[in-house]
């Protein structure tokens, strides 16, 4: 099973979604929207521009040894 974006309504009635593992754990969410379609309009971004996105590590300090 893949991966699955869900939209939902917040307790304020704004629009957002979240991006959900085949595990079905969260992994990623969206902002608050006032119209459905802006939502839907967002999650369309993330497939459009995210295939290739690349890492911009902007810690300041290195990640400890492995």
């Amino acid at each position: 099973m893949a991966g699955k974006f869900e939209v939902y309504q917040d307790k304020a009635g704004k629009f957002r979604f979240r991006l959900k593992a085949s595990n079905g754990q969260v992994i990623a969410t969206g902002e608050a929207y006032e119209s459905k379609k802006s939502c839907l309009n967002g999650i369309e971004s993330i497939r459009k521009n995210a295939p290739d996105a690349r890492l911009d590590d902007q810690t300041t300090s290195p990640a400890p040894p492995a």
